[in-house]
């Protein structure tokens, strides 16, 4: 078996993104042009599975008024890992970052699905990936 690469584990994450794995509420704004846009929170809880680490949670500001949320991970030594940056608009700034405890799995229902269907996606290609030849 091949060991993973990290860019094995963002090409799995990336490829495995769809509207089905995005926010709900924002689900009809999801668009292939745009594959990051609201993925940022399953896709955080994906990594720390794989990772480990901390899970991080700015503001998204318009215009100095907060609009949403966004998400990403801290690894040892203060790495910071953002698969999901690049979604915004210039309009659209990312501010602060603190870390989130990650909630007990029993506690856990919002983004339930898109998560193990991320998940799920994500490790069937990191399968993939780990049994090609070296």
């Amino acid at each position: 078996m091949t060991p993973l690469l990290l860019t094995d584990i963002e090409q799995a994450v990336r490829s495995s993104w769809s509207a089905e794995t995005c926010t709900p509420e924002f689900r009809s704004r999801w668009s292939p042009d745009n594959p990051a846009r609201d993925q940022c929170g399953v896709t955080a809880m994906v990594l720390n599975d794989l990772l480990g680490g901390e899970l991080i949670r700015g503001e998204v500001l318009v215009d100095g008024r907060r609009v949403d949320y966004h998400w990403w991970n801290r690894l040892g030594m203060g790495i910071e890992i953002d698969l999901t940056r690049e979604q915004f608009g210039p309009e659209e700034i990312v501010t602060g970052g603190i870390v989130i405890p990650r909630p007990p799995a029993t506690e856990w229902s919002r983004l339930r699905e898109e998560y193990e269907l991320l998940r799920n996606r994500v490790m069937e290609r990191l399968r993939g990936a780990s049994c090609r030849p070296a």
